[in-house]
């Protein structure tokens, strides 16, 4: 392959014998790289190179003007804006800098295009008057300060360009503008030189008239890389190629170069469409794994967000790899510790826990559970102190408490953690401990950690000199939020041998190179070309009027690069998203569209991931004599109706809550979980109606109970919502929730009342257990349980059991015992059927008349839920018999002889109806 680079030099070379007056320039440093290969193949060994450098160093070189950090011109920026905006006007420096990066983007836009400013901010002002123009009505305040902003903009450039030049520094516009103005002297000085320019197509106003210049004075050639499809007057691609060639008056007299003939045949061009971009990315590693050479392979990332991902993807034959993209600071997992401390600090004001010195607790577990605050404390001391604050239920923390969960001697060995929950009110102390921090990890970091954290230090130690320079950073909410800044547009740059293995760039770096098999990922509508995605204070008529490029031109910019990549290019690899959800919605590029349009014989294909089906085995544990042992000492200690519960819903899960106890892990409960609203009603309830067991209830004691529903709420939440809030947010709606239930509830108790039933209160949390013995089982089984309330309606007992969840009437309908131990849907039923049994067992009273059921808080309006015997689909009988009892007890006997029998292991339910906690 005949590389374009390649006949530049090739070109150059045969005209010229002497190298040491000749200039190269090119659009990036990686063609420059290239381009000094391919010039060390042609040149005797002791010859000197020519000078080859990028188009933003020769520009910087002609304006004499280094160029600016952008961080440090925010804060510059910063410095000027206070000088210039009266005082009750100036913002934050946490507000200004998130509009100050649009505006400097803007200044260097019309700096690069020559722009006269005064003229643009007046035109820019009037715009914006006009857009905000009242007929019949005065602007109110905020649309006249939206307007002088406007105004006050031209005030902010002028200064700040005059302040830069002065300092010798700049921002890569102004650099420009004032190589324009130095051209002359420029000139002057390189009459012996001879410039080439290589590779470019889309220059801005002062690159234009540079180069024009540089013609002009016979100084200079360029050297186009286009064909005739480029320049075609229908491409959009040659747009830029197109007005150099017929608008330059050097053309006029001068032949352009070049516009390749050549064309290629037997080109492997290949469209994929894959779904998400994980499949992307998983189908270019299988490409790259079948290929042996990669020295003149490239992929190329049309979307650079996916670099992470891709290098997590790369196969292991990709031994040497090349990036020009640099590994986003955000990306980095070192960064997540800074974050996790500046929220620590900013939530502790946002709740108002300064004075206290108190930290939310999700925002201290963050930080605990941080990997490398772990490598360096010792896991053990921080999960430690971690397992005491959810078992503790405290929402917000003192450093004093914190320490209280650990030994004396270990709250040495926590110094570095005590003094990160204590930041100075000082800043630059804060940025200070932050470099500290950094040190500590350092010991404890191996292989390229090393380099993250070395480029996070160089973060914070920049931050700390421009704070001391300029002190605009005066609080953390600032800091935190320039910290981010500095993640999402600071990146980690790659370092390895750049002309060996594969190349792996974004569009803008495949300028100039040409590349036998390239792969182009994400080639979809709205990334490549981009879109209208502009962020900009100015117009879009305002930036045609001025000749400021808008997104028409960078879509033409995307277009030739495009196209140019492809032009000598054997094997052609194009993927794009198909997913709609994915970036890019789905829509392949009109890039692609065109190329078909133009080549029937490419090659197409929609892709998919082999999904592979792995069917795991159920889980099946079998009844050694160790776990038989176990179920002996959990049946003869007493099982519950809820146990057998679990063990019908799954087996294993009884397994593990019954045979290796384990229990679910405490977590913080910061909103009330339904299971503590349950225990609290069950609690007051148990309360109210203490005072009269054994009595026949009035409507005075309805009424009182009314009275002390509040008191009662009240205890019971602090005594089971373990140091909770309940005084606002959810948990407020939460208590009055439950506040609701009961009320309810007594105004149904006293409708029975009024209606003249004698309501007799037996029992309240009654304690019940009783022994049975079943054939083939050598020991006695007791079964246990706790029923929420025994009372006595009109002559009738009922057991009665508290639902805080929602039961309806058919979920207590079962006529046939056969069926309750087969179906979890017939649990509710077997628990106050099992209640019934033990209370009979008890009293050993047979024949009293007996009514087991639910009352359900959520449906109140059903009243008692009774269980239903009836054998008829729409009968009713509810009395719960002797001969019932002992027909269920049949099933529930059946049931412990499935559990304790040895040959029936512990099997795995699969078709699980929904899922419960451990």
């Amino acid at each position: 392959m005949n590389s374009f680079i390649s006949k530049v030099v090739n070109t150059i070379f045969s005209k010229h014998k002497k190298y040491d007056n000749l200039i190269f320039v090119l659009p990036s440093q990686r063609a420059c790289l290239f381009l000094k290969e391919e010039i060390q193949k042609k040149i005797p060994t002791s010859s000197f190179l020519p000078k080859i450098i990028s188009i933003e160093n020769y520009i910087q070189e002609i304006g004499n003007i280094n160029l600016i950090d952008n961080t440090q011109l925010l804060f510059e920026f910063y410095s000027i804006y206070k000088q210039n905006v009266p005082k009750d006007k100036i913002e934050p420096f946490d507000v200004f800098s998130q509009w100050a990066t649009i505006a400097l983007h803007d200044f260097n836009e019309i700096d690069s295009y020559l722009v006269n400013s005064k003229e643009f901010f007046t035109n820019l002002s009037d715009i914006k008057k006009l857009n905000e123009w009242f007929q019949d009505k005065k602007p109110t305040k905020l649309v006249v300060n939206y307007i002088q902003f406007f105004e006050y903009l031209h005030i902010l450039y002028q200064t700040l360009s005059e302040k830069l030049k002065n300092n010798k520094f700049g921002y890569q516009g102004l650099i420009y503008r004032e190589a324009k103005n130095n051209l002359e002297s420029y000139i002057n000085k390189n009459k012996n030189n001879h410039i080439f320019f290589a590779g470019f197509n889309a220059l801005n106003k002062a690159e234009e008239c540079i180069i024009k210049e540089l013609l002009t004075n016979n100084i200079a050639t360029v050297y186009w890389d286009a064909n005739e499809s480029i320049l075609n007057s229908s491409n959009e691609a040659g747009v830029f190629l197109r007005k150099y060639k017929n608008e330059w008056s050097y053309y006029k007299k001068n032949p352009f170069l070049w516009i390749e003939n050549e064309k290629q045949v037997n080109k492997n061009i290949n469209i994929i469409g894959a779904p998400k971009n994980i499949t992307q990315i998983k189908y270019v590693g299988e490409l790259l794994s079948k290929l042996n050479d990669f020295n003149k392979t490239a992929l190329i990332l049309a979307d650079e967000n996916l670099l992470t991902l891709t290098l997590n993807s790369l196969p292991n034959n990709v031994k040497n790899i090349n990036i020009t993209m640099g590994y986003p600071l955000k990306d980095i997992p070192i960064a997540n510790l800074f974050e996790k401390l500046f929220k620590l600090h900013l939530n502790q004001h946002k709740f108002h826990k300064t004075e206290e010195q108190q930290f939310y607790y999700k925002d201290v577990l963050e930080v605990l559970n941080d990997p490398f605050l772990n490598k360096v404390q010792g896991s053990n001391l921080l999960q430690k102190i971690s397992t005491q604050i959810k078992s503790e239920n405290n929402i917000f923390l003192e450093v004093t408490l914190l320490k209280k969960y650990v030994l004396p001697n270990e709250v040495n060995k926590l110094t570095l953690l005590f003094s990160l929950l204590n930041f100075s009110k000082d800043i630059n102390k804060i940025i200070k401990k932050c470099s500290e921090l950094i040190q500590n990890l350092k010991q404890h970091a191996i292989g390229i950690e090393k380099e993250y954290l070395y480029r996070f230090y160089t973060v914070f130690q920049q931050l700390e000199t421009l704070n001391k320079t300029y002190n605009h950073i005066t609080d953390l909410k600032t800091l935190a939020l320039f910290y981010n800044q500095i993640l999402q547009n600071e990146k980690l740059f790659f370092q390895g041998e750049p002309l060996q293995g594969l190349q792996l760039m974004g569009m803008l770096e495949t300028r100039a190179l040409d590349f036998e098999t390239i792969i182009i990922t994400s080639v979809n509508e709205g990334v490549l070309p981009a879109g209208k995605n502009e962020t900009s204070f100015i117009p879009f008529d305002a930036k045609k009027h001025f000749g400021l490029p808008t997104y028409q031109e960078k879509d033409s910019i995307f277009s030739y690069h495009f196209q140019r990549l492809l032009q000598r290019t054997k094997n052609i690899y194009l993927i794009y998203n198909t997913e709609t959800d994915g970036y890019g919605s789905g829509e392949k590029s009109r890039f692609l569209t065109q190329l078909e349009i133009n080549n029937p014989t490419i090659t197409k294909t929609i892709i998919s991931p082999n999904v592979q089906y792995l069917e795991f085995p159920l889980i099946q544990i079998k009844k050694t004599a160790e776990v038989l042992e176990k179920l002996k000492k959990v049946f003869t200690r007493g099982i519950s109706p809820s146990a057998l519960a679990t063990y019908m819903y799954n087996p294993i899960r009884f397994y593990e809550q019954k045979i290796l106890e384990i229990k679910e892990d405490n977590e913080v409960e910061e909103i009330i979980e339904s299971n503590t609203m349950g225990s609290v009603i069950h609690g007051v309830l148990e309360a109210m109606y203490k005072p009269y067991l054994g009595k026949i209830l009035n409507k005075n004691n309805i009424v009182e109970m009314q009275k002390n529903c509040s008191i009662l709420l009240h205890r019971y939440f602090e005594k089971l919502y373990l140091k909770g809030n309940i005084i606002s947010g959810k948990n407020k709606l939460i208590f009055e929730v439950s506040k609701n239930y009961i009320n309810r509830f007594l105004q149904q108790e006293l409708i029975l009342i009024n209606q003249t039933k004698q309501l007799k209160i037996i029992a309240l949390e009654e304690n019940l257990s009783a022994e049975i013995f079943i054939e083939g089982i050598d020991f006695p089984i007791r079964i246990n349980g706790f029923v929420d309330r025994i009372d006595e309606l009109d002559g009738v007992t009922r057991i009665i059991d508290y639902k805080t969840g929602k039961v309806e009437a058919r979920e207590l309908k079962i006529a046939d015992f056969s069926v309750i131990t087969e179906d979890y849907k017939y649990t509710k039923a077997l628990q106050v059927m099992l209640y019934s049994y033990l209370y009979v067992s008890k009293i050993k009273k047979p024949t009293i008349k007996l009514e087991s059921g639910i009352i359900s808080f959520k449906n109140l309006s059903s009243g008692f839920l009774r269980v239903n015997l009836s054998e008829e689909p729409r009968g009713k009988n509810y009395e719960v018999t002797e001969e019932k009892i002992q027909n269920f007890m049949n099933e529930i006997k059946n049931l412990i002889r499935e559990i304790l029998n040895p040959e029936i292991p512990f099997i795995e339910n699969t078709d699980l109806p929904f899922k419960i906690k451990k």
